[in-house]
């Protein structure tokens, strides 16, 4: 079959990527689900990326925390057991996986001699993924899924923005169609979200990364649709864990879940959604413990009343800069200050200014901050205050407004406009 007609052939039936996130492969009855799930609602071509399973994203950057102490060891086997235990409840012990999965532990312990910091990091946390996608392939050809184990970094290219990975676009969806297209004729791929690939070593996406993934992989095949499948319904217009009366919102138009992102909202990761509007390709957010639900569908939509979102975004710093000879924060003060915020990879979460200072809010991380400081200290005074969350209800209404900002809250920072409110309260 020659190139074009493997390509018509190709667009004959609907183009499908699934995410799987962590709570969603937790465990082996997690794991038999996911299986369930892409028999009964996964048709090919389909591309399958997951996250590391449980926790274990976090427990590796334990593992990062205590390389040279005495807690290495333990925090090294913690890892290893729990994923062992998921083997021994999904195949039988002479299955092939177990030296697989055996071979990147290996791997993992040689990674801690890396001596950059950054993608020392990088390299650690993406085990997490690997482990995940291997065990996850193995199972679905248990079940009789014809499979194909795609290593992620392979293919997505970036170039290194301080700790995260910035997408080249062409040269990731030239790999991607290039390589990809052909398999998915015949197979079912599963890859690792979150990392990817830059000219100095492998290196992450970011927090959540693996709904970026996604839409990498999506956009680049030009999928029919995406869907993450979650611990909840779709998205709500609140944190069910936070407040005991969120309601689901059933039909968001890009934008809006755009915005929901940009300011906090945890259940999509804020690069999916460019990539996806710009082919128009719908995501839907749909529930693994109800797949038959009725999900969450982010697409292009008409503009109409929404409902009032709740939105939390904790351990924030607010940074403040003024300049040494009490001189106005001009244009040229604003560009040296945005220019190395940039540079350490510190977006700004909200920004307030007077004619002498500048506030800027962003996600704490003492290892940034301590070089932010380093860098400007010959241009501006500068403190800041921890331990904060910042507060964004969108489309608020003035009830809204009273049941979710009582006045004893500890206000540093407010903001309103004619549909949003936003404060930075202390913990």
């Amino acid at each position: 079959m020659n190139d074009k007609n493997l390509k018509e052939h190709f667009y004959i039936r609907p183009m499908q990527v699934f995410k799987f996130g962590g709570a969603s492969i937790k465990d082996a009855q997690a794991v038999k689900n996911v299986g369930s799930i892409i028999k009964n609602h996964g048709k090919k071509p389909l591309v399958i990326v997951v996250s590391a399973m449980g926790k274990t994203t976090r427990a590796l950057e334990q593992l990062l925390e205590s390389i040279g102490s005495d807690y290495f060891l333990s925090n090294f086997n913690y890892i290893k057991e729990y994923h062992n235990g998921i083997l021994s409840d999904l195949f039988a012990k002479d299955h092939s996986v177990f030296s697989e999965v055996e071979s990147l532990f290996t791997q993992l312990n040689e990674s801690v001699t890396e001596s950059d910091k950054v993608l020392r990091h990088a390299r650690i946390v993406s085990f997490g993924e690997l482990i995940s996608s291997v065990i996850i392939a193995n199972y679905l050809e248990q079940i009789g899924l014809p499979v194909y184990w795609q290593y992620a970094p392979d293919v997505i290219k970036t170039e290194r923005q301080y700790s995260e990975g910035n997408v080249l676009w062409e040269e990731t969806q030239r790999a991607i169609k290039g390589k990809i297209e052909p398999i998915l004729e015949r197979q079912i791929m599963v890859t690792q979200g979150y990392i990817a690939s830059s000219s100095e070593g492998i290196i992450t996406l970011g927090k959540e990364g693996s709904d970026f993934t996604a839409a990498i992989f999506a956009a680049s095949l030009e999928a029919d649709k995406v869907t993450i499948w979650k611990d909840v319904p779709g998205i709500l217009n609140a944190d069910p864990k936070e407040f005991t009366d969120p309601v689901q919102m059933y039909k968001l138009d890009y934008k809006e879940a755009s915005e929901m992102t940009y300011y906090g909202a945890t259940v999509i990761h804020p690069k999916t959604i460019k990539p996806l509007a710009l082919h128009n390709i719908p995501l839907e957010v749909r529930s693994f413990d109800d797949p038959q639900a009725r999900p969450t569908i982010i697409h292009s939509y008409a503009e109409r009343e929404l409902e009032p979102s709740i939105i939390l975004k904790r351990n924030q710093c607010l940074f403040s800069f003024k300049v040494l000879d009490y001189t106005f924060v001009d244009e040229e003060n604003l560009a040296t200050i945005f220019k190395v915020l940039h540079e350490l990879n510190l977006p700004i979460n909200m920004m307030q200014n007077s004619a002498i200072s500048l506030s800027v809010c962003f996600n704490y991380d003492q290892h940034k901050v301590e070089l932010l400081l380093q860098t400007l200290e010959d241009r501006f005074t500068m403190y800041y205050n921890t331990d904060l969350k910042l507060i964004t209800i969108k489309n608020f209404t003035e009830a809204v407004l009273s049941k979710y900002m009582p006045q004893q809250e500890d206000i540093l920072l407010e903001q309103r406009t004619r549909n949003n409110y936003r404060a930075l309260v202390r913990e």
